[in-house]
């Protein structure tokens, strides 16, 4: 591929998957020999794109105002200036406004158009703006399963997967069970001492993320005479505090309050999956994709989850006796107790690494510059 000017637009630069993602995507396309350009109203993160040799035009494009399509101008002038080829929408504002800009430069003028759907919106003509790239970058086959059935206009010939990655190194494999992770765990949280099994629940504190499922789970194995321990890093969050004692009030009632640890997110959530005997990922609402899946599995732990969305869609291909039917606490039960008496063999996830999804995602790059 020729060298390139590749723009990609989104609200901001704080925190989360797409954000990731956009870094991601930035690094691979400076390491490549090309410019990377990123679009937003700034945040913690600019630093480090930054340090990757990307560059940051500050624009609050992700504004939800009437006049933050007015940014569309200014997108267009800047376009023009750089000499941008290739456009990348990664969320739903932004990319009206980006859409808006490429729409008024002439036919000839015009960059690539990729955008990417990271989750499964709501069906909507709002939502509908991120089918519309010459290709449109689906996170899972369940995302493109999605984008068919509910914009069945959507042509299939533009769409292509490619899953989100993780790098191997900032999760290593680790050996089970892991002494002294679990020692530096139980020294921060006395709740999680003990010879049981331990069962960590990584996820924000709101019921989407199914504590209460995890809350029940716990209660149901420890009533068979299992001395098992429930972390859930990440719950205890700023805003969030009556949503935590309603979940302490709920453990309390199951008589488990005392072998469970909320706790805020960890910087250190590797050692916290070498930690854990199984992880769980009860998300009530299908996930895009699932990244806690892939994460714990290169660590060498075994997953137990709803078979639904992104999380069914890689247990069934990475480690199929992980996925359970949703919302059926029996066959919850039934499937932690069968991974931690008999856990399944380690598996390979370098088909979901961050190289593999660079290459991938500047391969559909390649697709459109190049013709």
């Amino acid at each position: 591929m020729r060298r390139l000017t590749a723009m990609q637009l989104l609200p901001a630069l704080e925190s989360g998957g797409v954000e990731r993602s956009t870094l991601e995507i930035a690094d691979a396309l400076v390491r490549a020999g090309h410019r990377a350009i990123v679009v937003s109203a700034g945040g913690r993160l600019v630093p480090r794109l930054l340090q990757l040799g990307a560059e940051h035009i500050e624009l609050p494009i992700g504004r939800k105002s009437p006049s933050t399509l007015l940014h569309a101008f200014k997108l267009r002038r800047l376009m023009t200036e750089l000499g941008v080829d290739l456009l990348h929408l990664r969320s739903r504002l932004p990319a009206w406004v980006g859409l808006l800009a490429w729409r008024g430069l002439p036919d000839g003028a015009r960059p690539a158009l990729v955008t990417t759907v990271h989750g499964l919106n709501s069906p909507s003509r709002y939502s509908q703006v991120m089918t519309r790239g010459e290709r449109v970058i689906c996170v899972s086959d369940t995302v493109r399963d999605y984008v068919l059935q509910h914009y069945p206009d959507t042509d299939p010939a533009r769409l292509r997967v490619v899953p989100r990655g993780i790098d191997p190194a900032a999760f290593p494999r680790a050996p089970w069970p892991d002494r002294d992770a679990r020692a530096w765990a139980a020294a921060q949280h006395p709740q999680l001492a003990g010879d049981g099994p331990l069962l960590l629940l990584p996820g924000r504190g709101t019921r989407l993320k199914g504590h209460a499922d995890g809350l029940q789970l716990l209660a149901d194995v420890r009533a068979d005479g299992i001395d098992a321990r429930l972390w859930l890093p990440g719950a205890r969050e700023p805003g969030r505090e009556d949503y935590i004692e309603e979940m302490q009030r709920f453990a309390q009632g199951l008589g488990i309050a005392d072998a469970v640890a909320f706790t805020a997110p960890t910087d250190a959530i590797a050692r916290a999956y070498a930690a854990s005997d199984l992880v769980l990922q009860l998300s009530r609402k299908p996930e895009a994709f699932g990244r806690t899946v892939v994460e714990a599995l290169a660590c060498g732990r075994p997953v137990l989850g709803w078979n639904h969305g992104g999380v069914g869609e890689l247990l069934a291909r990475l480690q199929p006796r992980g996925a359970v039917a949703a919302f059926d606490p029996l066959a919850l039960k039934r499937g932690a107790c069968e991974l931690l008496t008999h856990a399944p063999a380690p598996v390979d996830t370098m088909a979901f690494s961050l190289r593999a999804m660079q290459e991938a995602t500047l391969a559909v790059y390649a697709e459109l510059v190049d013709a």
